[in-house]
């Protein structure tokens, strides 16, 4: 331990991990359970990656095959008998931390956009948008080349609200030719 913190030995980092994997809505990689974890100024890297190996030895975290970390049912047991004895003020950082982790995670898992080349060398572009009931939209799209499919991709990754606005402003916009 070399920075002054709250956090004084290896056995209350992995209480703040075990604190952490049992507050986040889904498995995290490595990096994501890292810079979670960085919230105390005395923790370094190496001790981290020392107590993370040990969680997973010891069956209190699993390590799946992508390479993202969740929490066992032990791993609850223990993370709720010792919540208590983290110190208040990184509680309370790490809870700050984990609700802006746990927002992207959520977003990430109701914005999807991926591609693929089809038989005739054109690109189909899926886009799908939920909420938290289930679907809005699944748009499935063809272009010719892989850059515009990315183009697609990219773009509505950053704004799937304005498409799916203007989509329906689209279709329920009234039609000029039934007035007529």
């Amino acid at each position: 331990m070399t920075g002054r913190g709250f956090i004084h030995d290896k056995l209350e980092i992995k209480f703040l991990i075990l604190y952490i994997a049992a507050r986040v809505i889904e498995p995290i990689p490595f990096d994501t359970v890292l810079d979670l974890t960085m919230c105390d100024d005395a923790i370094d890297y190496f001790d981290f990656s020392e107590c993370l190996a040990d969680l997973v030895r010891t069956e209190h975290l699993k390590k799946l095959p992508d390479d993202l970390y969740s929490i066992t049912d032990k791993g609850k047991r223990n993370s709720k008998i010792c919540e208590s004895s983290l110190p208040y003020s990184v509680r309370l950082r790490c809870d700050r931390n984990l609700a802006s982790c746990n927002r992207k995670l959520r977003r990430q898992s109701q914005v999807r956009a991926s591609f693929s080349r089809r038989d005739n060398g054109t690109y189909s572009v899926n886009l799908s948008l939920d909420d938290d009931m289930g679907s809005v939209m699944d748009l499935n799209l063809m272009v010719p080349r892989e850059d515009m499919a990315r183009m697609l991709e990219d773009r509505f990754h950053k704004n799937p609200e304005k498409l799916y606005s203007a989509i329906m402003s689209l279709l329920l916009a009234e039609d000029p030719e039934e007035k007529a």
